[in-house]
């Protein structure tokens, strides 16, 4: 008979180990960090194209659409990327200007149909994002993706 899978046991932990460096994103360092905001911010922000109007968007406004329980989840991960750019150590300012993005992206989008017109041109995650990246251009130059 087969051992069970117990995933918090010693030796999946060894072997997670082992893969991270063989998957990408895993890792606290700041190129880890950044391909994981920059994927989140795709998830979010630019998920589908509506091909009438060649217009991107993402769970965030579509979510939107779902009353309470979809602005409180696209607020949540929201506030992680605000989360992980404290854990880099983006300084206070920008953590609050981030912080009132995902606040202010919240407000307006919890109000019914307007929200929902809101969210598909609001874009608070590409905001944090562009401040996120540019404090990992700044400190962390290595952590950028040379796309060929």
């Amino acid at each position: 008979m087969d051992k069970p899978f117990i995933p918090h046991s010693p030796t999946t932990a060894r072997r997670l180990e082992r893969l991270r460096p063989e998957l990408p994103g895993l890792g606290n360092d700041p190129a880890s960090v950044r391909q994981r905001v920059e994927m989140l911010e795709r998830l979010l922000e630019r998920s589908f194209k509506i091909p009438v109007i060649r217009r991107d968007v993402g769970l965030d406004a579509i979510a939107g659409m779902v009353p309470v329980l979809g602005d409180v989840v696209t607020a949540a991960m929201g506030a992680y990327v605000v989360w992980e750019a404290r854990n880099l150590g983006l300084s206070k300012w920008q953590l609050w200007r981030m912080g009132a993005n995902v606040a202010f992206d919240t407000a307006i989008g919890a109000v019914p149909l307007v929200g929902d017109a809101f969210d598909f041109f609001f874009r608070s995650n590409t905001k944090n994002l562009k401040i996120l990246r540019k404090h990992l251009d700044k400190h962390h130059p290595a952590s950028g993706i040379i796309e060929g």
